[in-house]
């Protein structure tokens, strides 16, 4: 029993040194942290250096700029502008050359308006739109009356297969009323009726 005591006894003592020690260990290891990270510090002040900490050099791994992967677009001045087209030809369409006379009045045969664009022609059906050309300058109008008469078209060398609105000849010409030779393209037909289907000059206004 005396030996039971006894060894109790010494089993205590001992773990109370050890853990003595241990802590004696734990606070010089705490200590030589706390110094060597105040001789580090010491040392960067004395070079004239910041000492750099974790979170410094995250903010600026952060505001670092990160080069773009995405293209830079190109502005190109004037592309928002819609451009105007001129009306394109159909394969097979009539074109030429003819004598163009002028008229006005105050209803034409499609039973629409006269206008700056209507065109007059007694071989193509009403609503067939032709482009004219005279000397480098073109409009574009639409056949909504029959004419000119046989005999008007007779008297022209070409044909006269065409009568232009007098306000488009004065446009091209500077003269309302007159009789120049033109440049022809049908570029739609009309699905209207024709005057005629023959005479002086139905050879020509189909291209034939």
């Amino acid at each position: 029993m005396q030996r039971r005591t006894m060894t109790a006894i010494l089993m205590s003592a001992t773990g109370t040194v050890l853990a003595g020690s241990l802590a004696m260990t734990a606070v010089a290891l705490d200590g030589d942290l706390e110094i060597g990270t105040a001789a580090h510090e010491s040392m960067s002040a004395s070079s004239g250096r910041p000492h750099a900490s974790k979170h410094h050099t995250k903010a600026r791994a952060k505001h670092k700029a990160k080069p773009s992967s995405s293209p830079k677009k190109r502005i190109v001045a004037g592309t928002s502008r819609e451009t105007d087209r001129k009306p394109t030809r159909k394969k097979g369409l009539p074109s030429g050359r003819s004598t163009a006379t002028s008229f006005w009045g105050a209803q034409t045969a499609s039973g629409r308006p006269m206008s700056y664009k209507t065109l007059a022609s007694p071989y193509w059906p009403l609503g067939t739109k032709v482009r004219i050309t005279y000397r480098g300058k073109s409009v574009t109008g639409e056949v909504l009356d029959f004419g000119p008469a046989q005999w008007a078209v007779r008297q022209h060398r070409p044909p006269a297969i065409i009568d232009l609105s007098e306000k488009m000849m004065a446009d091209l010409t500077g003269r309302r009323s007159n009789a120049v030779t033109v440049s022809f393209t049908v570029l739609e037909l009309g699905g209207g009726r024709r005057y005629v289907r023959s005479g002086t000059g139905y050879d020509l206004a189909w291209g034939r």
